[in-house]
């Protein structure tokens, strides 16, 4: 029994990965919470001996060796400690065994109880722990169901061997995007939270980091780092601006991040389901990386302002409608990218 006991515990930390001093630990645990069931009136001089290398466990009352019992509970008399050892002699402290044959069904139970309790607390805390150092990143996940109700998506994503439900809330669902149970779609990780029922991971499909590691994916190099990403500006499944940048004057970065024949940024735009992307170069000087932000539209001059951060910028009247966008849209993710409030007039206003 002792055998399978220890070859059980070997079982769990192959398949589950949890460690076998903790699973110990809990049985260790267990065992002294059935005792303490069958023997409330019990003191705290119980203890459960494990040897790994004898293949053994034994659980033990340590109990005072006396002439005369006074409370059985702590106390033993010499004759029947000497049955245990003989060298036994008044004053000295005898481990008894205990009989775990004997436990109630109760006690018995709520050993079982804080074993499988410890089985799963452990599983949560390596899934939170593998999931917690996937923060900021993107995860692949499969789409398990819809509700129709609320119109969150239930996913399961996994991280190496483990994984957990995460719920897409409607808010964070790209507009206009249509998911079916079994899609396979990228999410990107805002945060992870040790909640009470287990690791809570928090997704999102709007983020402007889903952008950027989207990029990274996309891009070797922006993945290695020849090619930055200094800033994002995003409308979710609309339209998206990226401000890129390189360190060494020969490399393109724009050129970079549209890849062959735009393959590169193609991916991307198919991963977001069409959302429209904006590669403009960014610049230190500030009037150069607003007038590019604006793009497509054309622009005349920029003009910064001396107090707070805005500026004014100056189209051709035939590219005001341009720079400005569709419901301002342009103008609105060209401020957000370069942090410039962004006042546009037409040439013949100016």
């Amino acid at each position: 029994m002792n055998a399978e006991f220890f070859e059980a515990i070997e079982d769990i930390e192959r398949e589950k990965g949890i460690p076998r001093d903790y699973m110990y630990g809990k049985i260790q645990q267990a065992m002294l919470t059935a005792f303490r069931k069958d023997m409330p009136d019990c003191g705290d001089n119980i203890e459960v001996l494990l040897d790994e290398e004898k293949r053994k466990i034994e659980m033990v009352v340590k109990k005072t060796v006396v002439e005369s019992v006074e409370d059985p509970n702590l106390e033993i008399e010499l004759s029947a400690a000497q049955k245990i050892t003989r060298r036994a002699k008044v004053g000295d402290v005898v481990n008894v065994p205990v009989e775990t044959k004997k436990f109630g069904r109760i006690a018995a139970q709520a050993a079982k109880q804080v074993i499988i309790q410890g089985i799963r607390e452990a599983e949560r805390g390596m899934i939170y722990e593998e999931f917690n150092s996937k923060e900021h990143e993107i995860l692949t996940g499969v789409v398990n169901k819809i509700d129709p109700r609320t119109g969150s998506v239930f996913i399961k994503i996994s991280s190496n061997s483990d994984y957990t439900e995460a719920m897409l809330t409607p808010g964070e669902c790209i507009r206009g995007e249509v998911l079916r149970e079994g899609d396979r779609i990228k999410v990107y990780v805002v945060e992870v939270r040790n909640a009470a029922r287990g690791p809570q991971v928090l997704i999102s499909r709007t983020h402007p980091g889903l952008v950027k590691r989207l990029f990274e994916l996309e891009v070797p190099e922006i993945f290695d780092g020849t090619v930055e990403i200094k800033s994002i500006a995003r409308e979710a499944g609309s339209r998206t601006k990226v401000a890129v940048w390189a360190e060494d004057p020969n490399i393109d970065p724009i050129g970079a991040c549209v890849g062959p024949k735009g393959g590169r940024v193609a991916s991307i735009v198919n991963e977001l389901g069409g959302e429209k992307i904006d590669i403009v170069k960014f610049s230190e000087i500030p009037e150069a990386f607003v007038a590019a932000a604006l793009a497509p539209s054309e622009v005349v001059s920029v003009t910064l302002q001396e107090e707070g951060r805005a500026c004014s910028v100056v189209v051709p009247d035939s590219q005001l409608s341009l720079a400005i966008g569709k419901e301002g849209q342009n103008a609105r993710l060209a401020a957000k990218l370069t942090g410039y409030k962004i006042d546009i007039k037409p040439e013949s206003e100016a």
